[in-house]
């Protein structure tokens, strides 16, 4: 790998940084409910306008085209700005739905979803899990029975992220009623205002309506809807797996380094019990060093799984490991920010602004389950990346 920067690259770097000098909203971002949806929508607007949308998206889709270094370098520099990234109601659309149907959908499918999904008109969410089909996706009980010209669906979908304020959902079904496991399953976009689709919010400890159990009653969708081929959804949904687990989280890798920072100047000012300042305890300068450590090797270790992907145009599955790290040093970091506010932590009301901090160790939590579990990113880690028997 070339650790040093082409002239390309260190152009791009600096247009991007003078352009988010005077385009990051002024005000934060609010932490859930249709204002954090409208304020996606315009951020996404914004970076359209302004040809900023999909940088790793290639250029007849609509997006720069630019390598997987330039998306890290943008994605640098959003946690620079403190600006929004992806992990919020457009994700889904722009880092699952977007590249899958680039990789699998028809020409019409693209053309009709790709530029409503880069201009942020349309927000998309996800119907994979269900009650008793979470980590377990192969399980999945939904059913579609197929008809002539379309698929009609009743079952249920659980913990569907942000499903009030979706225009379209990447759905997952049976549809053939005898198959087991990974077999007879089903790709499809769904409409969400469709009759028959009832949605249900589930309130978390964020005290928002973040996640849903979406109920769907007899919901007609039509065989055009179909990405891929019916009876074949697996193949589809590994593809949308890989871009999830692959590079979806690479905004929180790279923002990691910025938080720790954050972190390390509220211990420099932040002070104790005892009256000494918080960087001053031996325990939290030690383990606030190591955070630090931990955050330049997850950014080296992105690097690295960047350029890797670009060569092979896979993303394979160092994306768990890389996800499972993550996690892990993010709630760590929570944790340790916690014992610098002491009981101030404990202080939440829902709002992100005013308790960011407590906010993000709560959301550390989801995010050890959102994804994939951090135990079945080990399962893969385990068994795809350093090939271990399976136990018996």
């Amino acid at each position: 790998m070339d650790l040093q920067y082409s002239e390309a690259d260190r152009e791009f770097r600096e247009r991007a940084r003078d352009w988010l000098v005077d385009a990051v909203p002024k005000q934060p971002r609010p932490a859930h409910g249709a204002e954090a949806a409208s304020f996606d929508r315009a951020w996404q607007r914004k970076m359209y306008e302004h040809g900023w949308a999909g940088v790793a998206w290639p250029k007849e889709y609509g997006g720069l085209g630019l390598t997987g270094l330039q998306q890290v370098i943008w994605y640098e520099e959003l946690a620079r700005a403190r600006a929004p990234h992806y992990i919020n109601t457009t994700y889904i659309a722009l880092m699952h739905a977007g590249p899958t149907l680039i990789a699998r959908g028809t020409d019409a499918q693209k053309a009709f979803h790709l530029p409503k999904i880069l201009s942020g008109e349309a927000l998309w969410c996800q119907g994979f899990s269900e009650p008793n089909a979470g980590s377990d996706l192969a399980s999945l009980k939904t059913r579609g029975d197929v008809g002539n010209d379309e698929i009609v669906v009743n079952g249920a979908k659980m913990w569907t992220t942000d499903a009030k304020y979706a225009d379209y959902q990447e759905l997952l079904i049976r549809t053939d009623p005898a198959s087991e496991r990974h077999k007879g399953l089903t790709w499809l976009i769904g409409d969400m205002k469709a009759p028959g689709i009832d949605i249900k919010p589930i309130r978390t400890m964020l005290m928002d309506e973040h996640v849903n159990t979406v109920f769907y009653d007899n919901v007609h969708i039509p065989l055009a809807n179909v990405v891929g081929e019916v009876d074949k959804g697996w193949s589809t949904a590994l593809s949308t797996l890989s871009f999830e687990r692959g590079l979806g989280f690479i905004g929180d890798q790279l923002e990691l380094y910025e938080r720790v920072g954050r972190a390390i100047d509220l211990a420099g000012k932040t002070r104790l019990e005892d009256g000494r300042f918080a960087i001053e305890d031996d325990g939290i300068a030690q383990r606030l060093a190591s955070l630090k450590a931990d955050s330049l090797a997850i950014r080296a270790m992105t690097l690295a799984h960047i350029t890797e992907s670009d060569r092979t145009g896979d993303p394979g599955p160092k994306g768990s490991l890389m996800k499972l790290l993550v996690t892990g040093t993010h709630k760590a970091l929570s944790e340790t920010v916690g014992e610098i506010l002491g009981w101030s932590f404990l202080e939440f009301n829902g709002d992100r602004t005013e308790h960011p901090w407590t906010y993000d160790y709560l959301w550390s939590w989801v995010f050890s389950i959102s994804g994939g579990t951090s135990e079945i990113q080990r399962e893969i880690t385990a068994d795809r990346l350093l090939e271990l028997p399976r136990a018996r």
